[in-house]
């Protein structure tokens, strides 16, 4: 298996991905004959890779008209079912009850991983699994019971329904809630900028969300890398999923193999997941 740091291993399953797009016909001529509007929403997550595709393809055909929104798993999960929408996203597996209640079909198609995320600022860099489940318990409440500041800790969660709460309690907290009293976001994109802003700040957020702005904290000593989920080495990993109404037909349909083709998968690479074999 490869020893390549993230980036470098990235950069390189880009480079495979635009080789191998050389000589395959081009993903976007399914579209040429196809028109009409395509309606996204749920997970935040999904949101890179599902826009980028939607601006390649309505640039290949003014005729198509494609919508993203966000809104959490849950959103998704419900928009889709009620026919709002023609893709509902999630950053979970769909529960029994939903696909009995709505007769949702699901498409997974990136691997991501969670990461417990501080302010760069934040001298902390490692925590145990166990001080995690203390900390977003509500039992550690200063960062100096941590080997950080004399600071009070300012905890952040995203709201209930979202994937990535859904993973990160399932995965990190070994399905234990979160204290009442954090602070609640609604995106990653919210999380980050609350962590951002507060130097004494704790949350999460894919992965593939972490930059400057945010530092991502090992656990155990384990590297929150997409490369490091890839392996099954970091611990707190999930599915990206699409999900419809059925079987999708026709632009829906095409837009879901969109997304599995070379073109998708080096949008999903650019996001900063890692593409899933379609089964």
């Amino acid at each position: 298996m490869s020893t390549l740091p993230a980036k470098s291993f990235v950069l390189a399953c880009a480079a495979l991905l635009f080789t191998a797009q050389s000589t395959l016909a081009d993903p976007l001529d399914p579209f040429k004959k196809l028109s009409g509007s395509l309606d996204i929403a749920g997970g935040t997550a999904h949101i890179p890779v599902m826009k980028g595709a939607a601006q390649e393809i309505m640039q290949a055909n003014p005729a198509i008209r494609i919508t993203v929104t966000g809104g959490g798993s849950g959103v998704g999960v419900q928009k889709v079912g009620e026919g709002l929408v023609q893709i509902g996203n999630t950053g979970r597996a769909l529960k029994e009850s939903e696909i009995a209640k709505y007769g949702l079909v699901s498409f997974p198609f990136a691997i991501d991983g969670v990461a417990v995320a501080v302010n760069p600022n934040n001298n902390v860099t490692n925590l145990s699994k166990a001080q995690i489940k203390d900390i977003f318990a509500g039992k550690i409440t200063n960062w100096r019971e941590l080997g950080g500041n004399d600071a009070a800790i300012s905890l952040y969660v995203r709201e209930d329904g979202s994937g990535t709460r859904e993973t990160f309690e399932s995965r990190a907290l070994d399905k234990a809630s979160s204290t009442d009293s954090a602070n609640v976001v609604n995106s990653n994109g919210a999380m980050k900028t609350a962590i951002a802003r507060d130097p004494n700040a704790i949350g999460y957020v894919g992965i593939g969300h972490l930059d400057a702005s945010i530092k991502g904290v090992a656990i155990d000593q384990k590297q929150p890398t997409q490369e490091a989920a890839a392996k099954g080495e970091y611990p707190v990993t999930r599915l990206l999923y699409m999900n419809t109404k059925g079987q999708p037909e026709g632009l829906t349909q095409a837009f879901v193999n969109y997304i599995f083709s070379d073109n998708g998968k080096a949008l999903i690479i650019k996001a900063g997941y890692i593409p899933y074999a379609k089964k």
